[in-house]
C-alpha cells in the first residue's frame, strides 16, 4: 500500500482508480498521508528562514531568530494539520446533501490527495522570496483543483454534477477561511502579536 502522495505522482485515471480500492482505516490515513503533509511545508520554510531569511521588497533579506522561525513553524504545522482534519469533517458533513459516500478515511483521502500539489510546490519555501513562492504555488494551486474536481466524484461515488457542486463548496469554504486566517493574523500583528521586521 503507497501513501496518497505517491499516489498524486500517476497518471490519469489510475490516480483515482488506485485510491477507490483504497481501504485504509482513518488513523492510517493520518498518521500516513496527513501528518507528513501537514510536517514538511514547515520544514522547508524553517530552513529557508533561518539560512537564507526572507526577502519581501527590502534591500537586505530579512533574518527572524530561530526562537520566532520555529514558533512560526509550529503554528504553520498545526494550522495545516488542523485545516486538513476539518476540512475533511467538512466534506463529510457534506456528504449526505451531495449524495456522497460517508466514510471518513474517503473524504481524508480527498484531502491529502488534493493538498500533495500545494505541499510539492511548498519547496518553494527553501528560497523564501515573495515571487518565487507565488510562481511555484499558482501552478500548484491549479494542479490541486484539478485533482479536486476529478477527485471528488470519483473517490466518494458521486455524479459528476454533484462532485463539482461539492468541490465548488469547498473551494468556497477555503477562500472564506483564507481571507478570515489573513484577516485575524493583521489584526494579531497590529496589535504586538508577532516578530519585529524592522521595517
Amino acid at each position: 500500500m503507497i501513501s496518497v502522495p505517491v499516489a498524486v505522482m500517476m497518471q490519469g485515471n489510475k490516480l483515482f482508480s488506485y485510491l477507490g480500492q483504497e481501504t485504509a482505516s482513518v488513523g492510517v490515513v493520518v498518521l500516513k498521508d496527513i501528518l507528513p503533509l501537514a510536517l514538511i511545508p514547515p520544514v522547508f520554510l524553517y530552513i529557508g528562514s533561518t539560512m537564507l531569511g526572507w526577502e519581501i521588497g527590502a534591500e537586505e533579506p530579512i533574518y527572524l531568530s530561530v526562537d520566532v522561525v520555529l514558533l512560526i513553524s509550529f503554528c504553520y504545522f498545526f494550522a495545516l494539520f488542523v485545516g486538513f482534519i476539518g476540512l475533511a469533517v467538512l466534506l463529510r458533513w457534506m456528504a449526505p446533501t451531495y449524495d456522497a459516500n460517508l466514510e471518513l478515511n474517503r473524504h481524508l483521502t480527498v484531502v491529502a490527495t488534493v493538498a500533495t500539489p500545494l505541499v510539492i510546490g511548498s519547496i518553494a519555501h527553501l528560497y523564501p522570496h515573495i515571487f518565487v513562492n507565488m510562481l511555484v504555488i499558482i501552478p500548484a494551486l491549479i494542479w490541486s483543483m484539478f485533482l479536486l474536481y476529478r477527485g471528488v466524484p470519483a473517490l466518494l461515488d458521486t455524479t459528476p454534477q454533484q462532485g463539482m457542486l461539492m468541490a465548488s463548496s469547498l473551494i468556497a469554504i477555503v477562500l472564506v477561511a483564507a481571507v478570515t486566517l489573513l484577516g485575524v493574523t493583521v489584526v494579531l500583528w497590529t496589535h504586538g502579536f508577532g516578530p519585529s521586521l524592522g521595517l
